[in-house]
């Protein structure tokens, strides 16, 4: 509002706005109160702050009309520096490579401060990596490391290794899985018994030879042409959300595979009929007995059901495509164009401020404990000469708040080059009309009424060049799928 054309409309939004943070600025001291923080805190705080230089600042995330996010992240390592500096001082452990990586990573930043051309790609692989890489190893030897783990891994290279995130917080269950359990949950994923017709199963929808989706818009319904209100997108990596569907309506995936099995449009599975006769073949009621270290005669409940297929679920996220292979040290893995996209989406292109690393989908960082939605302006169609509303309301439906309307969660754009159509809605056939979509500011941007929306209406003005190679930055996020 402050970059519009006439700002001084929006006068009381800002007065509104002002005082709103006058008043939390007031109550600023009060979070101090009974604070218990000790010398672990402090390294742990820094350890966040990497990941939120990588995973917001050099994408402009705060304030991507600015471009400032170089100049904020200079800062923000600046800071840190000077934090860290008071514990390597007094420090014991060798830290010597860690201040040359943190001083090199200030230097590149003071060097290369235009937004629009930084190499992101070239600052993380030879700084910020080696950074958080040195920086691990320091806690270690220091003895500072946190007593509590949260959803960062202490132990990955970077925060796009494969173990960056700890598994277990995005899973409900408590113990490992036993590799008996997937098996379980792979053939129960094609079981057409869990459908009320005996014909449909999860794989109709999320076709393992298909990227885990259909290609449909829609995908077709339980009753004879009829279609689901929305399109089925691959489940690939749909372990890394806090919410599950479009809307984000559950937690779980285990209540995600529930309400997909009951709903009447899509499986329209009857639970006890279900389990009477998934109970009477015998082979599936021993193989849940053995997993679940049940007696002979126990039978196979609703809930073990859901967490099996869940159990297999988890493990689709291979983290072996070429952009993968690239951030693990094969340079040769990327062409020159698939290095500019990265270098477009994660700065000039704003891709990357809803679509966070390193799963390049809606899990906020730093942290990584919310998912995010957002108001796009979707149209109905792809035609983007003559645009309309699209009518769906998104999470609005089921939490009726204004600045719901037209939210959708923000999926992974992993493997975007195989699973098309896009959006909650399917309309758009082809990356290269979904890039134009984004370049013209969403439907805001294209002059439809959006009131909402949460991408900025702003044209990117992105060339034909640049579009292509961000095209071909996705498709360097294709996973080979031959071992799943």
């Amino acid at each position: 509002m402050l970059f519009d054309s006439i700002p001084e409309t929006h006068k009381s939004v800002f007065q509104e706005q002002t005082k709103l943070l006058s008043l939390s600025a007031n109550d600023l001291n009060a979070l101090l109160y009974k604070f218990g923080g000790t010398d672990k805190h402090i390294p742990e705080a820094v350890r966040i702050e990497f990941v939120r230089i990588i995973a917001l600042g050099i994408t402009g995330f705060d304030a991507p009309l600015l471009k400032s996010g170089i100049e904020e992240s200079l800062s923000a390592l600046e800071s840190s520096r000077e934090v860290l500096n008071l514990y390597l001082e007094k420090s014991k452990s060798d830290a010597s490579n860690l201040s040359f990586y943190l001083n090199q990573s200030i230097l590149y930043l003071k060097k290369n401060p235009d937004f629009e051309t930084f190499d992101r790609l070239e600052f993380l692989t030879t700084c910020l990596f080696p950074l958080q890489n040195n920086f691990e190893k320091w806690i270690k030897s220091a003895g500072l490391e946190p007593d509590k783990k949260g959803i960062l891994n202490s132990e990955a290279q970077n925060i796009f290794s494969e173990n960056a995130l700890n598994d277990k917080a995005f899973s409900s269950k408590k113990q490992n899985v036993s590799q008996a359990e997937i098996a379980l949950g792979k053939k129960l994923f094609s079981e057409t018994l869990l459908s009320g017709n005996g014909q449909k199963s999860c794989a109709s929808c999320h076709n393992p030879d298909n990227y885990f989706m259909d290609g449909l818009p829609k995908s077709i319904g339980f009753a004879p042409k009829t279609f689901v209100k929305r399109n089925a997108p691959s489940i690939l990596y749909s372990k890394y959300q806090h919410s599950q569907f479009w809307d984000g309506r559950v937690k779980s995936l285990e209540n995600q595979i529930e309400n997909v099995i009951r709903d009447s449009l899509e499986m329209n599975g009857k639970i006890n009929e279900i389990l009477t006769k998934l109970n009477a073949e015998k082979h599936y009621q021993k193989a849940f007995q053995k997993i679940f270290l049940k007696k002979n005669k126990d039978k196979i409940t609703e809930k073990e059901i859901y967490r099996v297929i869940a159990s297999y679920v988890e493990t689709l996220n291979p983290y072996n495509s070429s952009f993968d292979k690239y951030m693990q040290g094969n340079k040769a893995a990327l062409t020159e164009n698939q290095i500019s996209g990265f270098n477009l989406f994660m700065g000039k292109a704003q891709c990357a401020t809803c679509h966070f690393a390193p799963l390049f989908n809606g899990l906020i960082p730093p942290l990584y404990t919310l998912t995010e939605f957002e108001i796009l302006g979707t149209t109905k169609t792809d035609n983007l000469e003559k645009p309309e509303n699209d009518q769906d309301e998104g999470r609005y439906h089921f939490r009726p708040i204004k600045f719901y309307k037209g939210a959708f969660k923000t999926p992974t754009v992993r493997n975007s080059a195989k699973t098309a159509p896009y959006m909650h809605n399917g309309a758009f056939k082809s990356l290269e009309t979904l890039m134009e979509f984004y370049n013209q500011g969403g439907g805001a941007g294209m002059g439809l009424s959006v009131p909402s929306q949460t991408l900025s209406s702003a044209k990117l003005n992105l060339t034909e060049k640049e579009k292509n190679d961000i095209i071909a930055f996705l498709n360097a996020l294709t996973d080979d799928l031959s071992d799943i």
